[in-house]
């Protein structure tokens, strides 16, 4: 009885000493907070070498505050000497309040350099977060960058006046045309 008590408590201890340790495989600073300067910011995050295998699922945190409607564009890099080091770049997304996905991104490059970029229109005013996931893929140290730059959209007034600009160059030429004529 005593044996078995003793063998049920070991293989107890191993499967939480287990999950502990696949709880600790996703690793990075997040969230991080984007500074916005001029509606630009650069990120990104740098990993300790000996982390081959491990993911990370880093938030970066921004806010727009004027309802006028923005895009986004954003891109992000990391580069090794090949792809069987540093880390392999596997998602990159947006998430508006209550983790609603936005827009994915989409992976330009793969291997020794990892580009992926994304694209969002008629941002409203909220809190908003770009999560880039990835694997580090060997046990040498790896990190990865990026920029973020938000754009106002155009008002539809702003169309009108370059249409009505565009239709008057158009008369005066008509008009110089014809007197030459």
């Amino acid at each position: 009885m005593k044996k078995s008590l003793i063998a049920a408590l070991v293989l107890a201890s191993a499967s939480f000493g287990s999950s502990a340790v696949m709880a600790q495989t996703v690793i990075g600073d997040s969230p991080q907070e984007l500074n916005l300067i001029d509606n630009t910011a650069f990120f990104g995050d740098t990993f300790a070498a000996d982390n081959e295998g491990n993911t990370f699922a880093d938030r970066f945190t921004f806010t727009v505050e004027s309802d006028l409607g923005w895009n986004l564009d954003a891109i992000i890099s990391s580069i090794s000497r090949s792809a069987d080091t540093g880390l392999d770049i596997t998602g990159l997304a947006l998430y508006g309040e209550g983790d609603t996905l936005i827009a994915s991104g989409s992976s330009l490059m793969s291997g020794e350099m990892d580009v992926w970029s994304i694209s969002a229109d008629n941002l409203a005013a909220g809190d908003y977060y770009l999560q880039v996931n990835g694997t580090l893929v060997s046990d040498t140290g790896a990190s990865f960058g990026g920029a973020v730059m938000l754009a106002p959209v155009p008002e539809p007034e702003t169309y009108g006046m370059m249409l009505g600009g565009l239709g008057i160059l158009g008369f005066l030429a008509r008009r110089r045309k014809a007197k030459q004529a």
